[in-house]
């Protein structure tokens, strides 16, 4: 009898995640309300900004973009692996993937939006290397293969586990 409520105790402790997920919501907001500012910048500045300057710009809004859609595939995923299910019948345009991630798909998607993020950085990093020192750019190198590294022994370990 203990071991049933306790059971539902901790079944129901599960929402206590909610909070966590509706936080990310205004974490969303907030690159929202960073990526309008980018593109009043950006446009601002387009007159007279060069090759260099607006590809800065456009790998500024893509780093923003996969940020958002990292946010989005965490409060999802999170909340229906974590917390409750998502009836898929009442959304229409509910995307094929949200009903099928596990928790090894959701940390490949994970690491796979960081591995992005990382390598736009990187990108930026080498289109502006005449203001970075050397040491500055090694580790954006190191920090970059660090993440590259994660991702491929995760999804070897994937593989090997049997769980792809």
């Amino acid at each position: 009898m203990v071991e049933r409520y306790l059971e539902r105790f901790l079944f129901a402790s599960r929402w206590l995640l909610a909070p966590f997920y509706m936080a990310l919501v205004v974490a969303l907001a907030t690159l929202l309300f960073k990526t309008v500012q980018e593109i009043w910048h950006f446009m601002l500045h387009l007159p007279s900004a060069g090759d260099s300057d607006v590809i800065l710009g456009v790998l500024s809004l893509i780093d923003l973009t996969f940020m958002g859609s990292l946010v989005v595939i965490v409060i999802f995923s999170g909340y229906e692996n974590f917390v409750s299910k998502i009836d898929e019948a009442e959304h229409k345009d509910w995307p094929e993937w949200m009903g099928k991630i596990n928790f090894t798909g959701l940390k490949l998607k994970l690491l796979s939006s960081i591995v992005a993020i990382s390598a736009i950085q990187l990108l930026k990093a080498f289109m502006n290397v005449k203001n970075l020192s050397d040491r500055e750019l090694m580790w954006y190198v190191i920090i970059h293969l660090v993440f590259v590294g994660s991702g491929i022994v995760l999804a070897l370990t994937d593989r090997v586990s049997g769980d792809h």
